[in-house]
């Protein structure tokens, strides 16, 4: 039969490691990678519109005269 080696301060260990390593990974890099990703892709649409200009119609010509004389 197999016997559980781990005792009750191995266990309390293990735990608190764990929960430290969640802790870091969730308030600390995925925060940080988040404000990354977001940034980044405002910056790309940024740059994409310095080059090419902002969407939506660029020259606007005048409507031909309806009224006949």
């Amino acid at each position: 039969m197999a016997q559980i080696t781990d005792t009750g301060g191995e266990f309390r260990k293990k735990r608190r490691r764990e929960l430290l390593t969640f802790a870091v990974l969730a308030f600390g890099i995925w925060p940080v990678v988040a404000v990354g990703v977001v940034g980044g892709y405002g910056f790309l649409v940024w740059m994409y519109q310095i080059v090419n200009g902002p969407p939506g119609p660029h020259e606007i010509k005048p409507a031909p005269s309806a009224s006949v004389e």
